[in-house]
């Protein structure tokens, strides 16, 4: 269903308030995901897969977190085409997180094995751990907030 006078999807349901326990279950995990990892870095993941995700609510809202936390608009605005980036937009650590990111958010042909061992090789178990719990945690988001249409800035 559309909203005739803007051709936009109108908002399905408003999960917070019909499924109250899975997203208070959704908001810890999004906590305890992003535990140990940098702000910025988690920031780019998250915009990168709601990008491949087509999820327009996170994509704004994850833009504007990167915003807040001082990200700069190049970075943001190349996002999309970050392996074309000029050396030093995005770090190495970046670079295999952005990589491993979109091989799992595109599960559909898995994860190789020379993305997952560049991501092991530039980061701790443990903060390989968190970053591949990031990229699960926020593709969960995605997958709800395009199921239920949720409007870009709306809480």
């Amino acid at each position: 269903m559309t909203n005739a006078a803007t051709h936009r999807p109108t908002a399905r349901l408003d999960f917070a308030r019909t499924a109250p326990k899975v997203f208070r279950a959704m908001i810890a995990l999004d906590a305890a995901a992003r535990e140990g990892l940098d702000p910025a870095l988690v920031e780019l993941v998250q915009v990168r897969s709601s990008q491949l995700n087509g999820c327009a609510y996170c994509l704004d809202m994850h833009v504007k977190d990167a915003r807040k936390a001082g990200e700069s608009d190049e970075r943001i605005y190349l996002l999309p085409v970050w392996r074309e980036a000029p050396e030093g937009v995005y770090s190495e650590r970046e670079r295999a997180a952005l990589a491993l990111a979109e091989q799992i958010t595109r599960i559909g042909d898995g994860v190789s094995d020379a993305v997952y061992e560049r991501a092991a090789e530039l980061f701790a178990e443990p903060e390989l751990a968190q970053l591949i719990s990031l990229c699960f945690t926020i593709n969960a988001w995605n997958r709800i907030n395009v199921a239920t249409r949720k409007t870009p800035g709306t809480a």
